[in-house]
């Protein structure tokens, strides 16, 4: 009895894993040419490729300086930048 709930169990977490993790990677396009706004400020905004000026002047995960590495994360038609 206890083969069976073990091997049930197993079955159970391999479906719920299959079904999670069914995803295909996706490609993360580059950002472009990015530029900081003002270079000497503590925490400058990024201007995108778009021309759009980030919204926020730090990354609102660790609270750091933004990097032009990640492309950003448009809200409401504004462009969130992440460190």
């Amino acid at each position: 009895m206890k083969n069976v709930a073990s091997g049930l169990l197993i079955s159970l977490l391999s479906a719920f894993a299959l079904a999670c993790g069914g995803r295909p990677v996706e490609l993360v396009l580059p950002v472009g040419t990015v530029e900081l706004v003002d270079p000497s400020a503590e925490f400058p905004r990024i201007r995108f490729d778009d021309g759009l000026i980030s919204a926020n002047d730090r990354c609102p995960v660790t609270k750091r300086k933004l990097s032009v590495a990640f492309p950003p994360v448009y809200v409401n038609g504004l462009p969130i930048g992440f460190c």
